[in-house]
């Protein structure tokens, strides 16, 4: 199988969760789950994140950012990383350890 360049950042992003020792899973939508659910669904340090992966200079769908969206507004962390800002997941999780806390929105 051909390693797209989205799959390469969800490699790099669960990487980064692995290395601090984040709680993460790939949800999979069906006909039991919700379209526009991020990519990778985490917590770490007790906040709940949502991490859209994107290759290039793609975009979330509307309904991906109104995921996003959502989670931000009911306090959990929303990011869309790519290729070029994939170390903006790296600054998250250390701003979580210094201070429990997040400087975001981290959206591109």
């Amino acid at each position: 199988m051909a390693m797209t360049p989205e799959v390469k950042v969800k490699q790099r992003v669960t990487a980064l969760l692995k290395q601090v020792g984040a709680y993460y899973f790939y949800p999979v939508t069906s006909g039991f789950g919700g379209s526009g659910v991020p990519d990778i669904v985490a917590c770490y340090r007790g906040r709940f994140i949502g991490i859209e992966c994107k290759a290039g200079k793609n975009k979330p769908t509307k309904l991906q950012q109104k995921n996003l969206t959502d989670i931000d507004t009911a306090g959990g962390i929303a990011m869309v990383v790519n290729e070029d800002n994939v170390e903006q997941v790296s600054a998250m999780l250390a701003s979580l350890d210094a201070h429990g806390e997040h400087s975001g929105p981290f959206y591109l």
